[in-house]
């Protein structure tokens, strides 16, 4: 995969103290999934779980550009880690899917990547609402009124899509519940 020094520097950054939701719990949790993915390959398990460790590497909620800033750090990491130019642009291309949440469940990893980055959007009501804390503090510099519009247009997005997990296995465990999640927050954030 990738060298405990990179491994060192990821943790790193997963620690910094404007992080509640992005933080090394997620990625571990994001890992575990990759890890119980039996149905891929070796190869295709190290690629996904690189991904996963870069994929929000970078993260200032205040910027718009933290997935490419992350792809581009995953590319700067792991060449100088030793790693093959087709390996880093696939973690880069993998880590770029996280931006829009989208991938077409033909690409294999890229909607493995997607759909367990979105997991959490499937959990249980605690741990789901856990999470809108949580990114709500990482966004506490946002005036009220303004992440309630900004949260709404995210979520209705999400809800307006045909499905939110492009892999069918994810899609089976937490598309219903992922929804029921979503709905129940958009209530509350109109009421």
């Amino acid at each position: 995969m990738f060298s405990s020094a990179v491994r060192d520097r990821l943790i790193a950054r997963y620690r910094e103290p404007h992080r509640r939701y992005h933080t090394l719990a997620h990625v571990t949790d994001c890992l575990a999934q990759a890890a119980a993915s039996t149905d891929l390959t070796t190869g295709q398990r190290d690629l996904l779980e690189t991904a996963l460790w870069f994929h929000d590497a970078i993260y200032d909620p205040s910027r718009r550009d933290n997935e490419a800033e992350s792809a581009r750090l995953a590319r700067e990491e792991l060449t100088a880690d030793g790693a093959t130019e087709d390996h880093v642009a696939e973690v880069e291309r993998l880590v770029g899917l996280t931006a829009g949440h989208a991938a077409d469940a033909a690409d294999v990893l890229g909607a493995r990547m997607v759909s367990i980055d979105l997991s959490i959007l499937g959990a249980g009501p605690a741990v789901y609402d856990s999470y809108v804390r949580g990114v709500r503090q990482e966004y506490g510099h946002v005036p009220e009124k303004e992440w309630r519009a900004g949260r709404q247009a995210v979520l209705q997005r999400f809800l307006d899509s045909p499905q939110l997990y492009p892999d069918p296995a994810w899609a089976a465990r937490f598309e219903a519940r992922a929804r029921a999640n979503i709905a129940r927050e958009l209530d509350s954030l109109r009421g």
